[in-house]
């Protein structure tokens, strides 16, 4: 089971609904396109829109797992005592002063340039269940981040 925002679960099945509804009958109609060309066996066209087709499917499928397996998280449940899922924490780097702020999000809703990184990275692990004015050490490929929890909100 994994929890997520409204907002993410609302785009997931936005998605799904495109790759159905859109996405899927385009490259059905390639294949037919394709077929009443002739010889298959070198049809370059056929071949792409049918390699174009398992991707798609890939795709249904694995969204509809995700859906699956998801739980919307209600936001009245979200305290900002300490950094939980789909909380906003500004945080200090130790090492050069420089401030971020992210919001810990699922790994399906992790987009950085939104500021949203995966519950499952290693930053978003060791700020979990911590408090403002804590100070976190991550190993990060990089090496080691010493961060500063600065503040936590919704």
């Amino acid at each position: 089971m994994e929890y997520m925002s409204q907002e993410g679960y609302d785009k997931l099945v936005a998605e799904l609904h495109q790759l159905e509804s859109v996405e899927l009958p385009q490259v059905r109609e390639a294949i037919a396109e394709a077929r009443d060309k002739g010889d298959l066996s070198e049809n370059f066209e056929y071949h792409a829109a049918k390699r174009e087709q398992a991707r798609i499917l890939g795709r249904i499928r694995f969204k509809q797992r995700v859906l699956e397996n998801a739980r919307v998280l209600d936001m009245s449940r979200v305290h900002t005592d300490s950094v939980q899922l789909l909380c906003k924490v500004e945080m200090t780097n130790l090492a050069n002063n420089m401030r971020m702020t992210y919001t810990i999000a699922s790994p399906h809703e992790a987009n950085l340039r939104e500021g949203k990184i995966s519950v499952k990275s290693p930053i978003a692990k060791a700020l979990m269940g911590r408090k403002v004015g804590d100070v976190v050490s991550v190993q990060v490929p990089a090496g080691l981040m010493k961060l500063r929890i600065e503040s936590i909100q919704l």
